[in-house]
């Protein structure tokens, strides 16, 4: 195996990690000595070892001379646990080969200059652009202080999300539910607007595949959540109401009784203004959020350009009917060429329906010019 095979496992070993590190980077490392993986390892969760130590522990005396390859420049400070550069030289590692730079400035070319001075070279950029689209949320939050938003919704074939009746439960298969319940996993949380929660009541959980439920989040100008929504029920995952500020405070004392964490926004055109409320959800460390509303919060996403991806199950079905709701709404565009154009991902079959994954493309050009020493850090 070659230097990029040993960089595409530390990826895989990352990957492993999905749903449970944030706020914290998924991190893959082995260690590899005379053409053999002597040890490797995963951040499987936040205050848990890091993949460095993992593999430096599962590689033990055999580290000594041996290559590194991981798929974030290593920590060099003491958070929830040691840094991985003591043990990396401790381990008497001969070289490393990290794919991206840590953007967070505690970190960012620290750990390289600490390494290199111990007699450490540090190579960085085997594949590079993986890395970087796999950590696209840690990346965004470190650098912008905002989440990472993802769209998701389903539609019929002639763009319907709902019958004219609003009934839209349910018109995909169960694979297709199963991997939007494995979207919802992965995400840090889940959001939805008042309007959503009127008409469908969600629980906005992990039901159909294992692994943890994301906090759920509802975009409620006025705070007016009812209290018989399922999403106050006890014993849930937490749940953030964002309104604007100029909400009563008897809705916030109302709300934050029920359980709630209320977070006030101001206002944009009678609503709550997105950006502002993406920043408050970042500040909760909420790195990634997953969008599962209805067309007029998709609209105010995607007029404000605050998409980073779409999720998309396209069901062989047609509902009719011009007053049956599409998936987007908001101002829209004047003419075709005005559109946001989108880079295709990926397109997957799931039973009878299709998965679409798409970004806008400056999201997807962001991934060929990250530069992670220039970045500045929400803070860990």
């Amino acid at each position: 195996m070659d230097q990029v095979a040993w960089m595409a496992r530390a990826l895989d070993l990352a990957e492993l990690g999905r749903g449970f590190t944030s706020p914290n980077p998924l991190v893959g490392c082995v260690v590899v000595k005379d053409g053999e993986i002597v040890g490797e390892g995963y951040h499987r969760g936040v205050g848990l070892p890091h993949a460095e130590a993992e593999a430096l522990a599962a590689a033990g005396e055999r580290a000594a001379g041996a290559d590194l390859y991981v798929s974030l420049e290593p920590c060099c400070h003491f958070g929830r646990t040691p840094p991985c550069t003591a043990e990396i030289i401790g381990h008497r590692v001969a070289r490393v080969f990290a794919a991206i730079a840590d953007p967070n400035p505690r970190v960012s070319l620290r750990s390289k200059a600490e390494l290199e001075s111990a007699g450490i070279p540090v190579s960085f950029g085997l594949l590079a652009e993986q890395a970087t689209s796999q950590n696209a949320a840690y990346l965004k939050w470190v650098d912008k202080g905002l989440p990472f938003v993802s769209l998701k919704w389903a539609m019929t074939l002639d763009g319907k999300v709902a019958c004219h009746s609003g009934d839209s439960m349910y018109f995909t298969g169960q694979e297709a539910l199963a991997r939007a319940h494995l979207l919802r996993r992965d995400a840090d949380a889940v959001a939805v607007g008042l309007g959503t929660v009127r008409q469908d009541d969600p629980q906005l959980t992990v039901r159909h595949v294992s692994g943890r439920s994301p906090a759920r989040v509802v975009f409620d100008t006025h705070l007016a959540l009812p209290a018989t929504s399922r999403l106050l029920a006890p014993g849930g995952p937490p749940v953030f109401v964002i309104g604007c500020e100029s909400a009563s405070q008897e809705r916030q004392a109302r709300l934050t009784d029920l359980g709630a964490t209320v977070l006030l926004a101001p206002g944009f055109e009678g609503r709550v203004d997105l950006l502002s409320a993406l920043r408050l959800l970042a500040r909760h460390d909420i790195t990634s959020l997953l969008v599962e509303g209805g067309p007029t919060l998709h609209g105010s996403f995607v007029d404000q350009h605050l998409a980073d991806r779409f999720f998309v199950f396209l069901a062989p079905r047609v509902f009719g009917n011009p007053k049956a709701p599409s998936a987007v709404g908001g101002l829209g565009v004047d003419h075709p060429q005005a559109a946001p154009r989108l880079t295709l991902v990926r397109m997957e079959a799931l039973g009878e329906d299709l998965f679409i994954e798409a970004r806008p493309e400056e999201v997807a050009e962001r991934v060929h010019r990250h530069h992670p020493a220039e970045r500045t850090a929400v803070g860990q």
